[in-house]
């Protein structure tokens, strides 16, 4: 499994289809709250592929007034356990790092995968609260020294 940044348009495309599959599809996501303004201004975003070269992982990240927040992480079901999620989250944890070393990395969890980011050195932070009618916690990176 690889991630890589989205460079080429098409890329994006990808990932904008599998984000769709996982959130708007497959847990009634409102489509006009899965894509937002950020995805087209300031998030910088990411594609995993498998080894045959087929999309099946998307991401990305921003900066915001808090630090640097992790957001649309999506892996399609018949791809999931396979470290689709733990090659995208590598990519991107590894080019934050390099634009912004002193910034505080943080993301809103679904509770399914607050286990995964915990075995990545994300801890939560505060309460559980909902978005978008799920579950989720803050989890803020504890950056390796």
């Amino acid at each position: 499994m690889k991630a890589h940044r989205i460079t080429a348009p098409q890329d994006l495309e990808s990932a904008f289809a599998i984000r769709h599959e996982v959130f708007v599809q497959g847990q009634n996501v409102p489509a006009e709250d899965e894509r937002d303004i950020h995805d087209h201004t300031d998030a910088i975003h990411y594609l995993a592929r498998t080894t045959d070269g087929t999309a099946c992982g998307a991401a990305r990240w921003r900066p915001t007034e808090k630090g640097v927040k992790l957001e649309r992480f999506a892996v399609l079901a018949s791809h999931r356990n396979q470290e689709a999620g733990a090659a995208l989250l590598r990519a991107v944890l590894h080019d934050v790092r390099a634009a912004h070393p002193a910034a505080t990395v943080y993301l809103h969890a679904q509770l399914p995968a607050v286990r995964f980011y915990e075995r990545h050195g994300f801890e939560k932070v505060g309460e559980k609260f909902a978005e978008c009618d799920i579950d989720h916690y803050k989890m803020q990176w504890k950056q390796p020294d």
